[in-house]
C-alpha cells in the first residue's frame, strides 16, 4: 500500500458527496450500481457511515465508529437526508486539522498511519461519489490531483488485497485504454466498468 502525501484536501470530495446525495430520489434506492451487487440505499448507508468513521479517525477518536469494519448490507435510516450536511461538513473539516494527518489513526478496525486514513477517506469518497451519480443520473467530475492520489493508492492495492476487498471498493482491475481519461482509469483500477450504464439506460439484448 502507497505511503500517502503529507496532507490532501478533502472538503471539494465531501461538499460533492453531499450533492450527491441529496440528488437522491427515494424511488432511486432500490436501483443498481456499479458498485458489485449494491444497490443504491446499501451505498448511501455505506457512505453515512464511513462518514462517521473517518472524521473520528481524524480527530483520534476510538470507538464503535472506528472499532467495526466497514459493511455493504444495511439500508439508509429514514431519516437520512437530515444527517447528510452535516456529517460531509464534519468530515471534510475534519481532515483540515494538520493534526489529523499526524500519527496513526484507526478505521474499520484497523490501525493505519493517518495519511493513508486520510487518503482512503478520500478515495471512498471519490469512487462511491461516482458509483451513485452515475446510477442515478447526475453529473460528476473531480479535481484533478483528487483523481492523481486515489490513482496511485488503486495502483498500490494488491492482487490479495483486492480478493479480500472483494465486496468493498476494490475488485479485479477492469483494463481500459491508454488513452482513457484519467477518470476513466482510476474506476478501472478500483474494479468497475467505466462505460457501466443504469440497466434502464441499456439497449440491446
Amino acid at each position: 500500500m502507497t505511503d500517502a502525501p503529507d496532507m490532501l484536501d478533502l472538503t471539494s470530495a465531501a461538499h460533492r458527496m453531499e450533492r450527491i446525495l441529496t440528488g437522491i430520489d427515494d424511488a432511486q434506492l432500490s436501483a443498481p450500481t456499479p458498485c458489485s451487487d449494491a444497490s443504491v440505499g446499501v451505498l448511501v448507508d455505506h457512505v453515512l457511515g464511513l462518514s462517521l468513521a473517518f472524521t473520528a479517525a481524524a480527530r483520534k477518536e476510538y470507538g464503535p465508529d472506528t472499532d467495526s469494519p466497514p459493511e455493504l448490507a444495511g439500508e439508509p435510516p429514514p431519516d437520512w437526508r437530515l444527517l447528510v450536511p452535516g456529517r460531509m461538513a464534519a468530515l471534510g473539516e475534519a481532515w483540515t486539522d494538520p493534526t489529523a494527518w499526524t500519527g496513526t489513526a484507526r478505521a474499520g478496525g484497523l490501525d493505519l498511519p493517518a495519511a493513508v486514513a486520510g487518503l482512503v477517506a478520500l478515495d471512498e469518497l471519490v469512487v462511491h461519489g461516482w458509483d451513485l451519480a452515475l446510477a442515478t443520473g447526475q453529473d460528476y467530475s473531480c479535481e484533478p490531483h483528487e483523481i492523481a492520489a486515489c490513482t496511485a493508492f488503486a495502483e498500490s492495492i494488491t492482487d490479495e488485497e483486492r480478493a479480500r476487498d472483494a465486496n468493498g471498493l476494490f475488485g479485479p482491475a477492469v483494463r481500459v485504454g491508454d488513452e482513457a481519461p484519467p477518470l476513466d482509469r482510476l474506476i478501472g483500477l478500483t474494479g468497475r466498468d467505466p462505460s457501466w450504464t443504469p440497466p434502464t439506460l441499456r439497449t440491446g439484448g
